[in-house]
């Protein structure tokens, strides 16, 4: 994952969910109960009492409760959101695939299917290896030069077969892909030496002098059209495997040299390799595909001279043609970053990509009430189109991971198998959190503005109108009381007293 994942978390504010023993919550599929009523309501409480229980209620007449009354409107729309998901790292798929063909689909098409499950639509997967790879690191061009490109076995016996099943539930997911590294070969040391506790982060490479380590080290600029073929070749790979991928990032959490696998790439050299990725896409045909920047800490990692990281590359006209957006991880400093970001450039995209919770910060009910808060509604309030989580799917032993140092060896993931029968699931937080997104904000769908009843502190809630006309609704309760709600349309409204200290999703038809 990253080097000092510990004291990052215990950093992130309001980001980080307190401290406590893992919470088991330990449910199966639920059966879905006949709809009675016009709303469909999912509720998940911080007590575990409910766990994204689901039921319906009716509409009621327009003239009640005034004072709680919430006008949405349909004329006054945000960006279209992508969607919500995990990861599927090599250790996701490697315990996906130790488990029974048909407890498998059961789980998969819980967590993707549109109309069985939650509808998951977005997902990560990582370029080569990860920190939760089962072996060695690896790419696919570790010999050199570019006529050795292949596919990794451990891809080819992992991560293909989940996608394909993926796929055939719910075809029209969406990839972001991230590299944790390039090939060795393509790899200088720093400028100055390789001491990453002080590295030369914002000095140019005028040294090219070779760097046989996965852990840290900059990118030839002699290689860089070498490595934008080799995002190409890999996009090109992945789709003629039948996996259309949906945007890149650069570099995952390109100001982190203590990984297991990194590369660091300050905003400096993002700038000049964007200017070559993005040609080399497009003379692809690869155009649509989005390229994102950064992929790492609201603080910048505290490292000097990379704050305003995004901003700085989009500076330059020709990296602002071909940077689509930005991406963020929350291991540090606060979601508030994105202000600047998103009102400085408001046509760019932004996408949060990963965040994990684990034995350094693993508490039920703190980190579904804080991650949906920060990551969720905080992303999406400004302008943020998506939210990836880290590990799908990990064993009770928080793997497997790559065995070598600055690998995440305390992780946990969106759910917990027990790799004694590799069927019994225990759904952790962050599943809980993807779900009551997914459910009722569907790809597609824009945030409506509201206006009347003032939010008290510590309630949350945003209105979606979704493609197909439906209006889904994401309310957090963090109060100890009760919260009544009335959502009014001009010819009928939604009353619903909104538990405390809750998750709520509410989705119904126009």
């Amino acid at each position: 994952m990253r080097y000092k994942l510990l004291l990052l978390a215990s950093l992130a504010g309001l980001m980080a969910c307190n401290c406590g023993e893992k919470t088991p919550v330990d449910q199966g599929t639920p059966e879905k109960p006949e709809k009675k009523g016009d709303v469909t309501v999912y509720v998940t409480k911080a007590d575990a009492t409910s766990l994204f229980a689901e039921s319906s209620i009716k509409f009621t007449d327009t003239q009640v409760l005034p004072s709680y009354n919430v006008r949405y409107d349909k004329t006054k729309l945000g960006k279209p959101v992508d969607g919500f998901g995990l990861a599927l790292t090599t250790a996701s798929c490697y315990n996906l695939m130790r488990m029974a063909q048909e407890d498998r689909t059961r789980f998969l098409t819980e967590m993707f299917s549109k109309t069985e499950g939650v509808g998951s639509s977005l997902i990560r997967v990582s370029i080569g290896a990860s920190d939760f790879c089962l072996s060695e690191e690896y790419t696919w061009c570790d010999t050199p030069g570019l006529e050795n490109f292949a596919v990794h076995k451990e891809d080819r016996d992992y991560l293909f077969p989940i996608l394909k099943e993926v796929y055939a539930i719910n075809p029209d997911v969406k990839i972001i892909a991230s590299p944790w590294s390039c090939p060795k070969w393509m790899k200088c040391q720093m400028p100055g030496g390789n001491d990453w506790h002080v590295p030369a982060f914002n000095k140019p490479v005028t040294e090219e002098k070779d760097y046989d380590s996965w852990t840290g080290g900059r990118l030839k600029p002699s290689c860089y059209d070498e490595y934008a073929e080799y995002f190409v070749k890999w996009v090109q790979t992945m789709e003629a495997e039948g996996f259309d991928i949906f945007a890149l990032t650069m570099q995952n959490e390109p100001l982190n040299p203590g990984n297991s696998m990194s590369l660091v790439m300050p905003w400096q050299d993002q700038k000049e390799f964007v200017k070559v990725l993005g040609p080399a896409m497009e003379k692809a045909g690869l155009g649509d595909v989005k390229l994102l920047l950064f992929d790492h800490n609201f603080n910048y990692d505290d490292k000097d001279g990379q704050n305003n990281y995004p901003l700085n590359v989009y500076a330059d006209p020709e990296a602002y043609r071909w940077s689509d957006g930005s991406a963020w991880h929350s291991y540090g400093g606060h979601v508030s970053e994105l202000d600047e970001i998103s009102t400085t450039y408001p046509e760019k995209s932004i996408y949060f990509t990963e965040a994990s919770i684990g034995e350094w910060n693993y508490k039920f009910a703190d980190c579904l009430m804080n991650d949906f808060s920060s990551l969720f509604l905080g992303t999406l309030k400004r302008g943020g189109q998506g939210v990836t989580l880290w590990n799908l799917m990990l064993d009770e032993k928080n793997g497997p991971y790559s065995p070598q140092d600055g690998s995440c060896k305390t992780c946990y993931g969106g759910v917990t198998i027990k790799s004694s029968d590799y069927k019994s699931i225990t759904k952790n937080s962050h599943w809980f959190n993807v779900a009551h997104a997914s459910a009722v904000v569907k790809p597609g769908a824009r945030m409506m503005e509201t206006s009347g009843f003032n939010y008290p502190s510590g309630f949350e809630c945003q209105m979606y109108l979704n493609p197909d006309g439906t209006v889904g609704v994401l309310i957090l309760n963090n109060q100890s009381a009760v919260q009544q709600m009335v959502f009014v349309n001009d010819s009928f409204t939604v009353k619903y007293n909104v538990p405390a200290k809750a998750l709520v999703s509410l989705i119904w038809q126009e």
